[in-house]
């Protein structure tokens, strides 16, 4: 899902970010669907993110998964995102170790804020998020159109188990 420590590279232009985040209602708990395979998510299972807004605008992220080889292993890293650019309130940064930052974009939100599409302009890093552990399979294809329109391939995504109590 996440917000883990994305480390983007060279950028491209054709990602488009929903126009209006209301940070509020973004905030809470958010179940890993499916993702692009990365290094740092790699063997975890049942992985969800927590955002919490600060008292300085900045969003406190919390990003947990557990082992799939021992599911009572977790894992966990805490970082910071924010908006750098007020214009575009889609596009934060996040920041899970200094002095490294990546881009957290949201392409795609529920109006109702109960599922999320996120990725990175590199088209390296995707994410489906929802406030529950599954999704229905409309919302999902939904996403996945999403996706497909702003340039990933969506042939690389593996779906997140999220089979933990």
């Amino acid at each position: 899902m996440s917000l883990s420590s994305i480390f983007s590279g060279p950028t491209t232009t054709g990602v488009k970010v929903v126009g209006y985040v209301d940070l509020n209602r973004y905030t809470g708990n958010w179940h890993e669907i499916a993702r692009f395979p990365n290094s740092f998510e790699k063997g975890l299972k049942c992985v969800s993110a927590n955002y919490t807004l600060r008292d300085d605008g900045r969003i406190t992220v919390l990003n947990k998964g557990h082992k799939v080889e021992n599911p009572s292993v977790v894992k966990q890293s805490q970082g910071v995102a924010w908006i750098p650019d007020k214009t575009y309130p889609a596009k934060l940064k996040v920041r899970f170790f200094w002095p490294f930052s990546g881009d957290y974009w949201i392409i795609a939100l529920d109006p109702s804020y109960r599922f999320v599409l996120v990725g990175d302009p590199s088209l390296k890093y995707l994410w489906v998020l929802s406030r529950t552990k599954t999704m229905e399979e409309v919302d999902y294809r939904h996403l996945l159109d999403k996706a497909k329109e702003n340039g990933f391939d969506i042939s690389k995504l593996m779906l997140v188990e999220q089979n933990c109590p």
